[in-house]
């Protein structure tokens, strides 16, 4: 296993790679990205949709009545194989994250993976470790860093705007899935695929945790899925608590378990202030800001309601274009993962965790979209604004 406090540096696009014309993109995986792809790759002129790489048939048929005229294969080889393939979009139940990017990484294709980035940490090593040396970019979900939200609220916690940051409240679930039977088998559950986007959140506000424990469970024993009752094999409830060294602790509530809500996504407590992100984390809706100076909430509506949790896709293509570094690193990626699987872990024999891998602080280059100021758009439903 590698040293997971080895030096790190920012991975930019070897010479070779640079790009000119559309990046041809395969997916693989229909289930998760099939509402997306329309809006996230056939519309965009920087992208070209090379292939559909899908074993099930029904999914399959959707997708060729939807798209005609994209290939549709059953073999990941067949797409690795292309030259004309750039990057490969792995978006297929996580118990098949590892062996997918690990082949198209070797196979000197860029690569965006959905989360978690592996379900075990020696598998998770391995990828980050083949992405520091491979040929193309490896990005990680979820991509919560590059909306502008999080972006402002992590500009303001930098700045010492609320002073030292030191509580931390997150919170995202609803009441699960019904499609898809992988959600609440072993390799899924609520921590992988909800909590997440909190511990990425936290963490890139934090900096690396140092230590986690946590009560995780399976509370509802049965769900009806594609019209069946199944037996729930995954964490469907969890309260994950993070200690990130001197004090300074955070809480992630997440599970299938959660009806409706209506509250801050993320609290951030500061000695000097608060922040609170509206929405949710992967769909914000502006931020609010109490400094004691002040002595008022401040009120930040959001101010690109239009983004969405698929802008890793965007950014990988900016990177790959401009030769700059990515912000989404999956050094973080690995830092959540090992959080995940010691808050699993906890769950299971209430003892506390180490956490032993750190992450690189989040670099906001130029290849971010930039917003409009609030007070010019008219219309937030539209796409330009008014």
């Amino acid at each position: 296993m590698s040293d997971p406090k080895q030096p790190f540096g920012p991975r930019l696009v070897s010479a070779d790679s640079m790009h000119d014309g559309p990046l041809r993109v395969a997916v693989v995986g229909y289930g998760y990205w099939g509402p997306n792809l329309t809006r996230n790759v056939i519309e965009r002129p920087e992208l070209e949709l090379a292939a559909l790489c899908e074993r099930d048939p029904a999914r399959a048929a959707a997708f060729e009545q939807r798209v005609p005229g994209v290939p549709v294969v059953s073999d990941l080889d067949r797409v690795l194989e292309d030259p004309t393939v750039d990057a490969v979009i792995v978006a297929t139940p996580p118990r098949t994250h590892y062996p997918l990017v690990k082949e198209s990484l070797e196979a000197g294709k860029h690569v965006l993976v959905e989360k978690p980035l592996a379900t075990s940490l020696e598998e998770g090593f391995e990828l980050v470790e083949l992405s520091r040396h491979s040929r193309g970019l490896l990005v990680c979900a979820p991509h919560i860093l590059l909306s502008p939200t999080f972006r402002a609220m992590h500009a303001c916690a930098r700045s010492g705007r609320i002073g030292d940051l030191l509580s931390a409240r997150a919170r995202y679930g609803w009441a699960g899935p019904w499609w898809n039977e992988w959600f609440y088998e072993r390799g899924g559950g609520s921590l992988f695929d909800l909590g997440v986007y909190n511990v990425t959140t936290l963490c890139a506000l934090f900096g690396s945790a140092r230590r986690v424990t946590a009560m995780v469970g399976t509370a509802i024993a049965e769900r009806e899925v594609n019209g069946r009752t199944m037996t729930v094999e995954a964490d469907d409830n969890a309260h994950v608590l993070l200690d990130f060294g001197n004090a300074r602790f955070g809480v992630v509530t997440t599970g299938f378990t959660m009806q409706k809500y209506r509250s801050p996504a993320v609290e951030i407590y500061g000695s000097e202030g608060t922040m609170q992100m509206l929405g949710d984390d992967w769909a914000p809706d502006g931020w609010e800001l109490w400094r004691n100076e002040d002595a008022v909430w401040q009120v930040h509506p959001e101010t690109d309601p239009h983004w969405q949790w698929t802008d890793g896709l965007r950014h990988l293509v900016d990177c790959i274009e401009s030769g700059t570094p990515t912000t989404t690193r999956p050094e973080h990626a690995l830092h959540a993962l090992e959080i995940m699987l010691a808050a699993q872990a906890a769950g299971a024999d209430g003892r506390a965790r180490q956490i032993e891998t750190i992450f690189p602080e989040p670099v906001f280059g130029d290849t971010l979209l930039a917003t409009e100021e609030a007070h010019r758009s008219h219309d937030r439903r539209s796409h330009d604004g008014v």
